[in-house]
């Protein structure tokens, strides 16, 4: 099954709506957004557009809407070294032996 990749347009403009529904449930408009973020009102219109925003507008708005959750989501912690996966493959996979081709003589 096929799943199409998105675009960073259309993540952006996802992720700009998703903080815009999280303002209006707040009964918050983009000023009162921009004051509780110490960000600008133009911060604001550019993420919830889509239109281009820095990581520190994502952080702190999404901090005024407590989804620091989501953001740690963005960015697991990793419980197994992918190395230490490759060595186990490795130990537990039967050697390989290439046989030269003899020559009658």
């Amino acid at each position: 099954m096929d799943i199409p990749l998105k675009s960073i347009d259309d993540y952006e403009i996802l992720i700009g709506e998703q903080f815009k529904r999280l303002r209006i449930a707040a009964e918050m408009d983009q000023i009162q957004l921009a004051g509780a973020a110490n960000i600008s009102l133009g911060a604001i219109k550019n993420l919830e557009n889509g239109s281009g925003s820095s990581l520190k507008t994502l952080i702190r708005v999404a901090r005024v809407f407590n989804q620091e959750k989501w953001l740690e989501s963005l960015c697991p912690q990793t419980t197994v070294s992918p190395m230490q996966v490759l060595r186990d493959q490795k130990l537990n996979k039967p050697r390989q032996r290439v046989y030269k081709s003899r020559k009658a003589e």
